[in-house]
């Protein structure tokens, strides 16, 4: 079964996800949609987000949409990550939707596009891909917390 509410958890699990705000919003078999208010410290010095902010939402995205297709007792884990930036990150808010290419025993091919909403207008600023090694789980960082079928 695939929960909105499990995501959201999942994604508590991540400190780093949590101090930069990231929050899941949707979510289908094999594909996740986050979201991120933009605040003032995301932003590099040039008053744009940073490459890294829209880089971390992508990776941790593309991840959890693998989740949703991981058996149990393994976590999909990044292997390799792609990040092409297409254009300057200036706005109110990131969305970023991802989906699996395909899943297999051990890896799980990904996908990820991230857009910048601002004055109403969406915008495409990153493509991003990943590899992700479906693992045998590590210690959750909470109690409780299942690693499969999000």
């Amino acid at each position: 079964m695939i929960d909105l509410e499990a995501a959201r958890r999942f994604f508590r699990l991540a400190p780093f996800m949590v101090e930069l705000g990231v929050e899941p919003v949707a979510i289908g078999e094999g594909r996740l949609t986050t979201a991120l208010v933009i605040a003032e410290r995301h932003l590099q010095h040039t008053g744009q987000v940073h490459a890294g902010v829209s880089a971390a939402m992508a990776d941790h995205t593309m991840g959890a949409a693998a989740q949703t297709l991981a058996p149990a007792g393994l976590w999909a884990l990044t292997a390799d990550l792609k990040a092409s930036l297409l254009r300057a990150a200036r706005g109110e808010r990131l969305l970023c939707e991802a989906w699996v290419i395909k899943s297999g025993r051990t890896l799980a091919f990904t996908e990820a596009e991230v857009y910048v909403e601002h004055a109403g207008a969406r915008t495409l600023v990153m493509k991003a891909s990943a590899t992700m090694a479906l693992a045998g789980h590590v210690a959750p960082a909470a109690p409780g917390a299942v690693p499969a079928g999000l």
